[in-house]
């Protein structure tokens, strides 16, 4: 049913090229079934924040921060030109059977199933591999503000670009939750790469390689 689902880092609400890239991302969703799950960014952060100073319960800051994707997404379909924001897989093929980026507001589609621990250590990377596997969605792109993965040296300075890495020690490096590895579908192609290079997502749609780090299986 999708081509692709895209997860769009939090940390892209900062970079300047956002616009620009989100008129790129919807240039590729006239000839891709493109799903675009958005990170919390600074919604979830203040979520954060309030949890800090008010000791939230676990349900309560799940359900914050879940909230804080929607307002994301609602960022992202008024950016994005002829986006579609949309809160079930039904509506989301109906977008990309239309040629149109369809942008996933998640809180709906997760209050109705809940399908997740309600904890801090579930984030927007877990949320979308576990909407990769509950859409049989065989290649996840998590746009982030890096090249991908990292060697770093022993003063702890990112050295060399990792082309693979397993799950395990994707999760060890702290570049995904802890949970994210567990959440990811077996069967699921999984890529980091810079969001912010949109020519990179066209290359790997276009030909399953490109700049940036490969999630294997161990």
């Amino acid at each position: 049913m999708f081509d692709a689902l895209l997860k769009a880092g939090g940390s892209l609400y900062h970079c300047p090229e956002l616009p620009a890239v989100a008129a790129a991302w919807s240039k590729l969703a006239q000839n891709h079934r493109l799903l675009l799950l958005p990170g919390g960014g600074p919604f979830t952060h203040q979520v954060r924040v309030a949890d800090a100073h008010f000791q939230l319960s676990d349900s309560a800051a799940h359900w914050m921060a879940i909230l804080g994707m929607d307002q994301f997404a609602y960022l992202l379909a008024d950016l994005i030109p002829q986006a579609v924001l949309v809160r079930d897989l039904a509506a989301a093929a109906g977008a990309c059977a239309a040629g149109r980026l369809a942008v996933v507001a998640p809180s709906a589609l997760l209050q109705e199933l809940d399908p997740l621990p309600h904890c801090w250590q579930i984030t927007s990377d877990s949320v979308a591999a576990w909407l990769a596997g509950y859409a049989d969605i065989r290649l996840l792109v998590l746009l982030k503000s890096v090249a991908g993965v990292y060697q770093s040296n022993e003063q702890d300075i990112p050295t060399t670009l990792l082309r693979r890495v397993s799950q395990q020690t994707l999760t060890g490096e702290g570049v995904v939750d802890p949970c994210f590895g567990q959440l990811l579908p077996p069967a699921a192609n999984c890529w980091i790469i810079d969001g912010r290079l949109p020519g990179r997502l066209v290359e790997l749609l276009a030909s399953g390689q490109t700049l940036g780090t490969q999630v294997v299986e161990p």
